[in-house]
């Protein structure tokens, strides 16, 4: 095997728990993430809906409101633990250094505000520009992200969904931070209009040298934009590889199902995978797709199984690749 080649480390998470109390107990939903992210790059986090990617990136930017709760772990951005940070320092870094593309640019904006005075509140309140300086770079931003400069003077309801969505990518690049998190940012978006915002996210990515954590359930998005993939299923991540080699050679059988599903025009028969993903009430003993898997063993069905690296910059959490 290859040494791994080091890497400028970003953001580094370690062994993320994210719960939810209820009267049945405790939701597991994020139990237990560790990643990676690394300057320049396009990070993607896929999976099913339900296998906790929008969670990780709440608790990530400490987003998680009660009853959600972080038992434990680590989200280290550039040295320093965000989960430790009082919230006064936070907000520092937040627009400048971190920034956030929500899920749902249609919930994202303020309908009583013009798009101009959304975009002055993010910046005035970030940095210390002026209000004229402020203004000439909201003009260049909404160029920037292929809108005209008379968006600035309209309303959330006189925007499409691509454009709400392009004003939020705007916002979040306004102050250009080292990270920008986006979380489904092509939601409820046709495929043409999702096309477009995600060769956006590239360019402006590739012009600012910032780094990208792109979560989608799409495999096609991370297909088009992605570096590395992360693979969450049932709260954990179960594979991370570099993009091309995950859709040429998936190592974990639900990465397998995933890239299976993925409609293609040389695709006679698409494949889903069978059953349902279990409940964060009560997590499968062993590995958490064995219920699922059309590889399982008995091993499968008691022991967890740890993440492997199988290959340089692959890392896998399966009992096939044992030693």
């Amino acid at each position: 095997m290859e040494p791994e080649q080091v890497l400028d480390k970003i953001l580094e998470v370690k062994d993320l728990k994210i719960y939810y109390r209820s009267i049945y107990g405790d939701y597991k939903s994020v139990d237990g993430v560790s990643l990676e992210v690394v300057r320049d790059e396009v990070f993607s986090i896929a999976g099913e809906s339900g296998c906790g990617k929008s969670t990780l990136v709440d608790g990530m930017l400490r987003l998680v409101k009660t009853p959600g709760y972080i038992p434990s772990g680590k989200v280290i951005f550039e040295g320093v633990d965000l989960l430790k940070l009082p919230e006064k320092e936070l907000n520092r870094i937040r627009w400048t250094k971190l920034a956030y593309v929500p899920q749902g640019a249609m919930n994202s904006l303020n309908p009583f505000l013009k798009v101009k005075e959304q975009m002055m509140d993010a910046i005035l309140d970030h940095s210390d520009m002026k209000k004229k300086e402020a203004m000439q770079l909201i003009m260049q931003l909404l160029q920037e992200v292929g809108l005209s400069t008379k968006v600035a003077e309209m309303y959330p309801h006189e925007l499409s969904g691509g454009m709400k969505q392009r004003v939020i990518i705007a916002m979040a690049i306004a102050l250009k931070p080292t990270l920008i998190i986006a979380d489904e940012p092509t939601t409820a978006l046709d495929v043409v209009v999702q096309k477009g915002i995600l060769q956006l996210l590239r360019t402006l990515k590739d012009k600012y040298g910032m780094s990208i954590v792109l979560v989608s359930h799409s495999m096609a998005a991370h297909a088009q934009v992605g570096d590395r993939v992360a693979v969450m299923y049932a709260g954990k991540v179960v594979e991370v590889s570099p993009v091309y080699e995950l859709f040429e050679d998936p190592l974990h059988p639900y990465s397998k199902g995933l890239i299976a599903a993925v409609p293609s025009l040389e695709k006679k028969i698409i494949k889903g995978i069978p059953g349902l993903a279990p409940s964060p009430l009560d997590w499968p003993k062993g590995c958490r797709f064995h219920p699922r898997c059309p590889f399982v063993m008995n091993i499968c069905r008691e022991i967890e199984p740890p993440v492997k690296s199988i290959q340089q910059g692959r890392f896998v959490a399966c009992h096939l690749y044992g030693d």
